[in-house]
């Protein structure tokens, strides 16, 4: 059911997801969609969700910069990807009150993610005291999406690598000791 969830929302504008075409391209019956998620909404959150977490996974490289790299990374190729594409172009434009809880809890279950990878960070010493992690996620996501949404410059390995160490910079724990 929540591949024919992401079917329905890939194949229309995200209006288009409906309950009844779900089971129809699922091959059951409405009820039993109703009865597991309740509504059109939770549906959704939950197809996508699921397809994030496959694609977006809390990294543990051993090293803050590495696991910023590889999450911006990910977050970069998902983006590319047809729902990553879509929930783009969905993002900006108004959708009904009952997706308001939903995208909350999208980005909630997102900054859990991240919030994971500072807090091993943290434990390693890597990371300053007092970091809003919600902040660290959106200023390493943003430049992607202000790329990829308003300027459509090129996103590549330089310009992660440039996010990465700019946020970085403001977030990571001072060396001690003397420099090498």
């Amino acid at each position: 059911m929540l591949d024919a969830t992401l079917d329905t929302l890939l194949a229309g504008n995200g209006d288009d997801v409906s309950i009844a075409e779900v089971a129809r391209r699922a091959g059951v019956h409405e009820t039993s969609i109703y009865r597991r998620w309740g509504t059109k909404a939770n549906l959704v959150l939950d197809a996508v969700v699921s397809r994030t977490q496959e694609e977006i996974s809390a990294p543990d490289t051993g090293s803050l910069r590495g696991d910023l790299l590889t999450l911006v990374r990910a977050f970069a190729a998902f983006e590319r990807t047809p729902l990553g594409s879509t929930l783009l172009r969905l993002a900006p434009l108004q959708d009904p009150p009952e997706f308001a809880t939903t995208r909350s809890s999208f980005w909630a279950e997102r900054f859990e993610l991240v919030g994971n990878v500072l807090d091993r960070a943290e434990a390693r010493g890597e990371l300053r005291q007092g970091v809003d992690r919600r902040l660290a996620l959106e200023a390493l996501i943003g430049p992607l999406h202000v790329r990829l949404v308003l300027t459509r410059e090129p996103v590549d390995d330089a310009f992660h690598e440039a996010v990465v160490d700019l946020v970085l910079a403001g977030i990571a724990a001072p060396l001690s000791g003397p420099r090498s």
